[in-house]
């Protein structure tokens, strides 16, 4: 029997649920510590971009049921190793996506430069949506991309995403919003 909070097994990677210890630890900049917690090392890259785990634990700290939502590690098992993160910005039909569709949940993704481009982000997208959508029944997914990130509109367009609209975000300025209806 598993859980929401069990890792999600792909054919090439794992996504682990990342403890709020875990994530300390990493904001702390304590990435071994961090890495014996999730049973692999992580890339000093990961400390580039800490804006997820801090907005992670903001919403943990207003809403403890957001946790299986949180960030996940992406791990390529054979070598264990995290290559990128992957998380979900809050619980389903935040009051903020309301502007775009009800009932929905926006993806966030990071996938680290030396292994990019090898589809690992959309293994890890394709497997998170599934999780949501057999775990809680989530079918509706938005995903912010800033009108620079040529890879990440490329990703979401080749997924099925459709632009529904642009939101300036407080870090990554412009952006625009992609929705994706998976079949219920």
């Amino acid at each position: 029997m598993h859980t929401p909070l069990d890792d999600i097994i792909t054919p090439r990677l794992i996504l682990r649920l990342m403890s709020n210890e875990a994530i300390e630890a990493c904001l702390a900049g304590n990435l071994r510590n961090a890495g014996r917690m999730l049973g692999a090392s992580i890339p000093e890259e990961l400390l580039e971009h800490t804006s997820g785990f801090e907005h992670g634990m903001r919403e943990l700290n207003t809403d403890p049921d957001y946790f299986p939502w949180s960030a996940r590690a992406v791990i390529l098992p054979e070598e264990q190793v995290m290559i990128g993160m992957i998380r979900f910005h809050s619980r389903p039909d935040p009051e903020y996506l309301h502007a775009y569709v009800r009932d929905a949940v926006e993806l966030g993704y990071w996938i680290f430069k030396g292994y990019q481009r090898l589809r690992y982000a959309t293994e890890a997208i394709t497997a998170l949506m599934t999780w949501a959508h057999t775990e809680f029944g989530v079918n509706k997914f938005i995903a912010s991309v800033s009108p620079k990130n040529s890879p990440s509109l490329q990703l979401v367009n080749n997924m099925g995403f459709t632009k529904v609209g642009e939101a300036m975000d407080d870090v990554d300025g412009l952006e625009y919003v992609f929705l994706y209806v998976a079949e219920s």
